[in-house]
């Protein structure tokens, strides 16, 4: 029978020198990997067994085994030319706490449990709502993404109505009125989970049209809200976002939070993105009016550089969340009494029990960084996505969609000498997009994602990573227009018409 017990010390410190090494290795050399696999699908799943394995095998093995396996796989997200989706970031200060905590591996689910992962979940809240410009009586708690905390937020939004559904629940029950939540058409799909999960309907999420800039219509929304109360639904929560997910439009908060208090509906802010801006003097205006918010997301793991995933539900009177979701079991009782009185036990304040120690790799980066360095960082972001939209303004074969107000730049390719003005010329160039997005992800130098605006598919580059310089920018800009120059070859002789 094999020795039981953990791996022999010996062997675990030589092994996880080599780790070390391999992660020092790894991002010293990451900018010369490809950034996405040329893979089929269950290229990986049909490399690997089927079954378990019945006996242990060695660790150098695996170790082996997941450079030769895994690692063909993997999309290397902290690639400094990746710019899809929001340019997560990952860094060394990151790394060493990410690593330390699992090394700790504490459940960060009550003081009791372990004293220092609540307290300095607790500071780096209170530090991160400093930063945001929140209101002292804001609180926090940390979720893993800013989907989990809409659903908290909008659970929390409908028992402040006092319809008891924590207690008798929606099903079966008459007098339960139709709740509907308002947010723009540019707003994050997780708010219609959200409303699946809490048995809202995903038909009662109302999508309010956005204007020009993709910031929600205060007109449209007031006009939403009445539609509803003449129908007999009954208006429970509007969210407004700052930084969206496609163009990082700002919705105007001020004015919609004017209506909240006319209408008494909750205002949740989605300052996931967006909220970093606050970071930035110049950049505070993103936030105006937020103050006058029930709740407010915003998630470091996005532009705060720390690494996936750590997001934060601020809560003006915390306690109504805690009414939702406090529930105290008897094997708990004697931990949730022994936290003093303005320490909280984070199981209370959402559906989770054990709970990762993810405030110890925020409390690395904030403290590594300083927030004048993480405000340096922001605010290159900003500059290398202005400097891509100079450049695509001075190229006509390209045209911007979208107002650049942060790290993302929407734009799309047009070669204006093919456009005819028939009336179908916007699908052709959606056409023409999808494959010059497929041509520039396929060379593995670049990686970038798409969006619609407005119908239009829209190409993104998101700025976002600290690794990423103006080297880079230039250097996935010329692969795009070389990449669209083989495209229009392509094209057929009679063009986009």
């Amino acid at each position: 029978m094999p020795e039981l017990g953990d791996l022999p010390e010996a062997d675990f410190r030589r092994l996880l020198h080599e780790v070390a090494d391999w992660i020092a290795d790894y991002r010293a050399g990451i900018e010369r990997r490809r950034i996405s696999p040329a893979l089929e699908p269950n290229a990986i799943r049909d490399s690997l067994p089927t079954a378990p394995p019945e006996s242990a095998v060695p660790l150098d093995e695996i170790l082996r085994d997941f450079d030769r396996l895994i690692m063909p796989g993997i999309v290397h997200w902290g690639h400094p030319a990746f710019l899809g989706y929001f340019a997560t970031t990952t860094n060394a200060p990151g790394i060493i706490g990410e690593m330390l905590a699992a090394a700790l591996n504490v459940s960060a689910m009550t003081w009791q449990t372990s004293p220092a992962a609540t307290e300095l979940e607790f500071v780096i809240l209170d530090w991160m709502r400093q930063m945001l410009g929140l209101p002292a009586d804001f609180r926090g708690v940390v979720y893993d993404t800013a989907s989990v905390a809409v659903l908290h937020a909008l659970a929390a939004a409908r028992e402040d109505l006092g319809f008891g559904v924590r207690q008798d629940g929606l099903a079966g029950r008459a007098g339960v009125p139709q709740f509907t939540v308002y947010a723009s058409d540019q707003a994050h799909s997780s708010i219609e989970k959200a409303a699946i999960t809490l048995g809202l309907g995903e038909a009662n999420v109302r999508r309010v049209p956005s204007d020009d800039e993709y910031r929600m219509d205060v007109r449209a929304l007031q006009h939403a809200i009445a539609e509803d109360r003449r129908a007999l639904r009954h208006p429970l929560a509007v969210v407004a976002t700052v930084g969206t997910t496609s163009a990082t439009s700002v919705d105007p908060v001020d004015s919609i939070a004017d209506i909240c208090r006319e209408q008494k509906l909750w205002l949740h802010i989605d300052a996931a993105y967006g909220g970093a801006m606050a970071l930035l003097e110049e950049g505070r205006y993103v936030m105006h009016g937020v103050e006058r918010a029930d709740s407010v997301v915003f998630n470091p793991h996005k532009w705060l550089f720390v690494p996936l995933d750590f997001s934060a539900l601020y809560v003006r009177r915390p306690e109504k969340l805690r009414r939702v979701f406090s529930l105290v079991p008897e094997y708990l009782r004697g931990d949730a009494e022994r936290a003093g009185e303005d320490i909280p036990n984070y199981m209370d304040y959402g559906i989770q029990l054990g709970r990762r120690f993810r405030a110890l790799k925020a409390w690395f980066v904030i403290r590594s960084f300083g927030r004048e360095g993480m405000a340096a960082r922001i605010r290159e972001t900003c500059r290398l996505a202005r400097l891509v939209a100079t450049w695509i303004e001075a190229d006509a074969r390209f045209e911007l969609l979208a107002p650049v107000v942060m790290g993302v730049v929407c734009f799309r390719a047009r070669t204006p000498g093919h456009d005819r003005g028939d009336g179908i010329s916007d699908l052709r160039f959606d056409e023409l997009n999808e494959r010059l997005l497929a041509r520039v992800n396929a060379t593995g130098a670049a990686y970038l994602t798409h969006t619609r605006l407005r119908g239009r598919l829209a190409l993104r580059i998101a700025v976002g990573n600290v690794l990423t310089t103006e080297r880079h920018i230039a250097g996935v800009w010329e692969l795009v227009r070389d990449q669209l120059s083989t495209v229009s070859a392509d094209e057929p002789r009679d063009g986009l018409a």
